[in-house]
């Protein structure tokens, strides 16, 4: 998905694939030159049909295809609750649920029913018509014994009560308990239990949908979200919770179960009970060996602080010698570059703004609020991530392959610029493609080629693309009418395999409808940046071999003998999952969080929603 854009690095290459292909080079024009024409020079073979007669576009051949955008995000609005329904005598018994076993308080809910005449309990659509739909069929208390609150009620509002520990908001699920008077008559009573018991079914259902799925839908937000539905079953929700004494053990069940939410969870509880970062470094530090700074000693103090064994043996000498220098010695470059090395830089020994920040990290504020909304997007995805999965995490610029709590391999990787973002979502590795042909998106035929063809139009054809039509037959290139196409194109192109191709020699696929894959590149250079926000949209990996042996369960060795045999293709014949995250605070695989900055400035569009949830339901009662 991506073209590329360093003539110096990539001409080398491209002559030498000319050249294998048995091609001719020509004088250099610029690495788009190369890539999309002048180049390299390439004769279609065989008879072509000619290509189908163009409409002319009105708009002159000016058209784009634009990238997603960010939405305002509305939450669904409030309904109130219409209890008429429950109000007449009750259903016969046919038409309850087949579940339902009246209890000796069934005859005092039908009555306390008529306490619901005037009140109003507001609630999502489907919760709503959820609370109608389930004590119409089971006309029976769930949290109420007697006359007064029971231990089952008792149980669901402390864990309402402890939402915030999950990150989640608690007045969204605040819940009036009827307090106990003896000067309430027995209709008064009655009335406020009855009431009770609705507010605390709506609040509890609308908690389970909010731990199960989060409290938003993420593709509502912008087209660069893409995540199925994770459907409740909310009448069946109150009927497990009718049956069974475990509330908690129920309702906690409903957040993802695994390591990183609960790492998450850990994190967030820390932060809110530390202090605010007592040393404070600042953030535009910039300091070159030789140079002098009062900021660098308040740098080594947090490096002291979090030396582990053997990076202590390493440098725990220098360290405690030169700790409350501010002189940046030249024998501290080497615990400077350790530690950049160990937060994913590339290690040059200069400290500047994301050496300060890996060091010093953001505000509490900042941290907290990255962790919380982690916490919503880790409830997107499935409970169990599964194993063995690939995680590649967006901001932290990395790619990981995990099968049974272990880290098997950890490989640098580019991920779209700002303009071209990269979707976050979830799907499963297919198959890896050897020496891969180029499909070029749609999206790059109309913004990037388009304007060249209008005036060069067989330059496809001498740089070793293939253009066929909507039935899949060859077409040149030189014989298409470029100018009459706005942003339909008619027409597929692709690249050759060879050395200068945009994937690289490995792509590895997992079908979705963004067409983004892991792949291989030519520009190995972009590895060694630290921001590394450059591609189309796709993910390049430094170590495409080495992701390709592991998703296909065999050896490094084993790859590149089948690259050895040109264009082929190997299905992955297990079920491996694939993330393509994007996630602002992350554990490692140890349980500690780490922090990255957000490149597309996805998390503060995120909070936005939230707010926008919360003021949805603020006039609920």
């Amino acid at each position: 998905m991506k073209i590329l854009g360093n003539k110096t690095a990539v001409m080398p290459i491209a002559i030498a694939a000319a050249l294998a292909f048995g091609q001719q080079p020509a004088s250099a024009q610029g690495l788009f030159d190369m890539l999309f024409g002048g180049g390299i020079r390439y004769n279609p073979q065989g008879e072509f049909p000619p290509p189908p007669k163009p409409r002319k576009v009105p708009d002159g051949g000016g058209a784009r295809i634009s990238s997603p955008t960010y939405n305002t995000y509305r939450a669904d609005k409030l309904v109130r609750v219409d209890f008429k329904s429950l109000l007449p005598a009750p259903p016969p018994a046919t038409a309850q649920d087949a579940a339902f076993v009246p209890s000796v308080t069934g005859s005092a809910f039908r009555d306390a029913l008529a306490g619901l005449s005037d009140y109003e309990l507001f609630a999502e659509p489907d919760i709503a018509k959820a609370l109608i739909a389930y004590y119409s069929a089971n006309p029976d208390f769930i949290w109420v014994t007697g006359d007064a609150p029971n231990t089952r009620a008792q149980d669901a509002v402390r864990v309402l009560g402890e939402a915030a520990s999950y990150g989640l908001t608690p007045a969204d699920y605040s819940v009036d308990v009827p307090p106990t008077t003896a000067s309430a008559t027995p209709e008064e009573r009655t009335k406020e239990l009855v009431r009770f018991e609705m507010a605390l079914s709506a609040r509890v259902l609308r908690y389970a949908h909010d731990a199960q799925s989060g409290r938003i839908d993420p593709n509502r937000m912008t087209g660069y979200y893409d995540f199925p539905a994770k459907p409740l079953d909310l009448e069946g929700v109150l009927k497990t919770l009718a049956h069974t004494q475990e509330v908690r053990t129920y309702l906690e069940s409903r957040h993802p179960q695994n390591p990183e939410y609960q790492a998450l969870r850990v994190e967030l509880e820390s932060l809110q009970a530390s202090e605010e970062n007592e040393i404070v470094v600042d953030p535009k530090l910039l300091l070159k060996p030789g140079e002098t700074s009062p900021e660098l000693p308040k740098l080594l103090t947090l490096i002291a602080r979090n030396l582990d064994d053997e990076m202590g043996g390493d440098y725990g000498e220098v360290l405690a010698r030169l700790g409350k220098s501010e002189v940046y010695d030249p024998e501290l470059v080497p615990l400077i570059k350790a530690v950049q090395k160990r937060s994913g830089m590339k290690g040059d020994g200069v400290i500047g703004p994301r050496t300060v920040a890996s060091l010093a990290g953001a505000s509490k504020a900042d941290k907290i609020e990255k962790v919380k909304v982690a916490l919503e997007e880790l409830r997107w995805l499935p409970s169990d991530l599964g194993s063995p999965r690939v995680f590649i995490n967006q901001p932290a610029f990395t790619a990981s392959y995990i099968d049974n709590g272990e880290e098997k391999l950890k490989t640098r990787a580019v991920i779209g610029k700002v303009t071209n973002q990269t979707a976050f979502f979830y799907n499963q590795i297919k198959q890896v493609d050897f020496h891969p042909y180029w499909g070029v998106p749609q999206s790059i035929i109309v913004n990037e080629m388009l304007p060249r063809l209008r005036s060069d139009p067989g330059y496809l054809d001498r740089a070793g693309y293939e253009v066929a039509d909507s039935s899949g037959r060859r077409i040149p290139s030189a014989a298409v009418d470029w100018g009459a196409y706005g942003s339909k194109i008619p027409f597929s192109v692709r690249q050759q395999p060879s050395e200068a191709n945009a994937l690289g020699e490995l792509k590895i696929l997992f079908p979705n409808k963004h067409a983004i894959y892991m792949h291989d590149t030519p520009q190995k250079s972009f590895f060694e940046r630290d921001m590394r926000a450059l591609s189309h949209g796709c993910i390049r990996l430094q170590d495409p071999r080495g992701m390709a042996a592991a998703v296909l369960g065999t050896s490094v060795d084993d790859i590149a003998e089948k690259l050895k045999h040109g264009h082929s293709t190997e299905n992955v014949t297990r079920v491996i999952p694939v993330y393509v995250a994007y996630f602002t605070a992350w554990p490692d695989m140890s349980g500690k969080v780490e922090y990255f900055d957000d490149v597309y400035d996805r998390d503060s569009k995120l909070m936005q929603a939230l707010d926008a949830t919360e003021a949805a339901r603020a006039p609920s009662t």
